[in-house]
């Protein structure tokens, strides 16, 4: 039975924040230092994939760029690096960095896997290079990197934590995610699946063909809303934080939302 003295001392802020220490000594990066040494590995796959199969692309550190091209081949190259404070160290670490592949005739699924055991003054990252035939659905997670795709016309998925999301040439739908950095998409043209994007830290930036046809919901905390007048937008609801409207009449479902920065939505070549 644990007495009110011991309670009290589970409670004791310095007794949290050495738990909380503790706790953070068993996860596994602790880099330390410079990490001027380096080493490098290149992984590469192909594979055949059915017609509107699915891509994943699973990662931790690092970035992950995926190209629409014609046929119905995957193609993953992943850059392995590995970082340390002298070669040896950053020789070592490199075999560690593996990556788990999982494949049916419909989905390719490629995820880094987690290191396990503490790593003290060393880093690593994957960078993905994909190409994807366009009409397959691709869904792709990276915690600490940017995301871009391009000229892809499946459903698209593009969840990031610490990084951005750039997309151009769409002409499907996509669902963009971040916490901390902007997202921007370049539409060649709307289809018929919903465009979606969220940040919290970032702003949102939409270019869209002048003809597109589209019912457009906008809203931001801290940040304002802007709406190229090159756009025929009727407004249904309008406010400094919100706004609702149809584009040319309406159509496709779109979705723009961040808390911290603002919202545009252009025509496609207005650069600004």
């Amino acid at each position: 039975m644990t007495t009110p003295t011991h309670w009290s001392a589970l409670r004791s802020p310095r007794l949290i924040l050495a738990i909380l220490a503790a706790l953070a000594l068993t996860a596994c990066d602790l880099s330390l230092g410079r990490l001027t040494a380096r080493a490098t590995e290149e992984w590469t796959r192909s594979y055949p994939l059915a017609a509107g199969g699915e891509i994943r692309i699973g990662n931790t550190n690092g970035r992950i760029e995926v190209e629409g091209v014609e046929g119905s081949t995957v193609e993953v190259r992943a850059e392995k690096i590995a970082r340390a404070a002298t070669e040896t160290g950053a020789s070592e670490l490199l075999p560690r960095i593996t990556i788990k592949e999982d494949v049916q005739p419909d989905r390719v699924s490629v995820e880094t896997e987690r290191l396990t055991g503490i790593m003290i003054g060393a880093a690593f990252e994957v960078r993905y290079h994909v190409r994807a035939p366009k009409g397959a659905v691709v869904n792709v997670t990276t915690t600490n990197g940017g995301i871009g795709l391009t000229a892809l016309g499946g459903k698209v998925i593009a969840h990031t934590t610490n990084g951005g999301v750039n997309a151009k040439d769409l002409t499907g739908g996509i669902e963009a995610r971040s916490t901390n950095g902007g997202v921007t998409m370049d539409f060649a043209q709307l289809g018929s699946e919903g465009v979606s994007a969220r940040t919290t830290n970032g702003g949102v930036v939409i270019a869209l063909p002048e003809t597109a046809k589209a019912d457009v919901t906008a809203s931001c905390t801290n940040g304002g809303i802007i709406v190229s007048p090159d756009l025929t937008l009727t407004v249904t609801e309008q406010s400094r934080r919100r706004l609702e409207g149809r584009l040319n009449g309406g159509g496709t479902p779109i979705d723009l939302q961040t808390t911290n920065g603002g919202v545009r939505i252009k025509p496609r070549g207005d650069g600004g």
